[in-house]
């Protein structure tokens, strides 16, 4: 082996620290270090480090996770009185973490001084997460009016009135309780300038839980009472929506639904994939839309059945007309005919987009009708937007490959696919039971069979008109 030489130059000596070079005696033994045993060795002991590490680290996140709760609850009445905005809140305090709570002998609340945890749980986790507005301004920070700490077999916030008598009273005695089995009630009071001002609240509420769901309950001064159910953190929602406020929100609420639905998305493609002119593109446009407006006002005014089977019975019917609509394209179609089936079709999209506006429908305030109807035009802005991008890239397709190859290869994938969802869809529709048929389903079918009637007589009559402004030569190709 070599060794550490001493040089001297300059009059001091220097040592070289190179590492030293083996001999070529000695080569074929590092080389058998390096790629045998040895190395074998380092490797283990450098994969077991890590693997440590990552236990370590998963037993950590493991114990935050489990300090998380799965679901969290908060109820919340908002009633304006006077100049004073009350807002009562009952949270599990659970979800009220990094909180230091007074503790007694086997872990039990020191209910004697647990009111100052109680304040810095309320400071922490709803002051600095619940905005309140008063118009458009944002009222200032609410006074602690009232809280206690209330049993988890408490049902006084089934009203307003018995859930501010609750606060009033006296506090718990001292009893064996555990922190993280009650709630806390919570009475904060904003000041405001009339109580006849419209209010809004943004609650940032999210970190609390897994899955985080308030119940809020609006108390206006005049007219009923309106029930709110918010997930996670919602944004600014409205109490007393103006029309016009309602409005914007559900056009964008339309707008994104179109964009998120895979299913009509793909449907609206197999319309138009065959026609792309301007005269049958409009004539198909109108007659979905129209179609699925009916079905969505009536779903939205409580005429459609409301038993468990309808929804999936739904989705199963849209999954079919995508597979026809694709085969249709397939075999050849032409535009007469492709808008009485998109205006067919229609109503049974029409009832999905309701299924999915039932959710939001709590958002609209006392404008049911605005509201319905700038979710219409929100989705018909999307489907716009999508025929303003699907007919261009169309048309470039095909300059680089033929037409009808193309679109029969196009509505062939589209076909594939709906014909998955539609066997996915059946099998989640034999889970349901189907209704019994009564004398209540006899009337229900009766009326749902004259109004077909009545929009089949009306499809008839609208198609003496499209036939003239159709040329008869329009084929499934432009």
């Amino acid at each position: 082996m070599g060794v550490l030489r001493h040089e001297t130059g300059g009059g001091r000596e220097r040592v070289n620290r190179s590492r030293p070079r083996p001999e070529s005696d000695e080569l074929p033994q590092a080389v058998a270090f390096a790629t045998g045993a040895g190395f074998d060795y380092l490797l283990a002991m450098r994969c077991l480090r890590y693997l440590g590490l990552w236990l370590a680290l998963l037993a950590c996140l493991g114990a935050r996770a489990h300090d998380i709760p799965n679901d969290v609850k908060v109820q919340m009445f908002v009633k304006p009185e006077g100049r004073s905005l009350q807002v009562l809140v009952r949270v599990p305090l659970a979800a009220m973490r990094e909180v230091d709570v007074p503790i007694r002998a086997l872990g039990f609340l020191d209910m004697a001084r647990v009111d100052a945890a109680l304040r810095n749980a309320t400071d922490l986790w709803l002051l600095d997460n619940l905005d309140v507005y008063e118009g458009e301004a944002k009222l200032a920070k609410p006074r602690v009016a009232e809280l206690r700490i209330a049993l988890a077999s408490d049902l006084s916030f089934d009203s307003y009135e018995h859930a501010a008598a609750n606060l009033r009273a006296p506090p718990l005695a001292d009893k064996d309780l555990y922190w993280n089995q009650q709630f806390l009630d919570v009475r904060l009071e904003y000041a405001i300038a009339s109580q006849a001002s419209a209010f809004a609240i943004d609650p940032r509420l999210a970190r609390m839980g897994l899955q985080v769901v308030v119940a809020l309950r609006y108390l206006p001064p005049e007219g009923a009472e309106r029930a709110y159910e918010l997930h996670g953190d919602p944004g600014l929602v409205r109490l007393d929506p103006r029309w016009h406020q309602a409005a914007l929100r559900f056009v964008a609420l339309g707008f994104r639904h179109i964009l998120d639905g895979t299913d009509h998305l793909l449907f609206i493609a197999c319309l138009v994939i065959p026609f792309r002119r301007l005269l049958p593109l409009v004539a198909i446009a109108t007659a979905f839309t129209l179609a699925h407006s009916v079905t969505l006002m009536a779903t939205a005014f409580g005429f459609a059945p409301a038993g468990l089977w309808f929804p999936p019975l739904v989705e199963l019917f849209i999954a079919a007309s995508i597979v026809y609509m694709a085969l249709e394209n397939i075999v050849g179609s032409n535009a007469r005919r492709r808008w009485m089936i998109a205006f067919a079709f229609g109503l049974v999209h029409g009832f999905g987009f309701a299924f999915a506006l039932r959710e939001v429908l709590q958002f609209a305030g006392t404008h049911l009708v605005a509201s319905l109807v700038a979710f219409n035009v929100g989705v018909e802005i999307g489907q716009v937007a999508v025929l303003l991008v699907l007919v261009p890239a169309l048309n470039l397709l095909f300059r680089y490959l033929p037409e009808r190859l193309g679109i029969i290869i196009l509505s062939a994938f589209v076909a594939h696919t709906g014909w998955h969802w539609l066997l996915e869809r059946f099998e989640v529709l034999r889970k349901f039971p189907l209704p019994a048929i009564d004398a209540a389903t006899a009337a229900s079918l009766i009326r749902w069979l004259l109004a077909t009637v009545t929009l089949a007589a009306l499809v008839v009559f609208a198609d003496r008109w499209v036939r003239r402004w159709i040329p008869q030569k329009e084929k499934g190709q432009p």
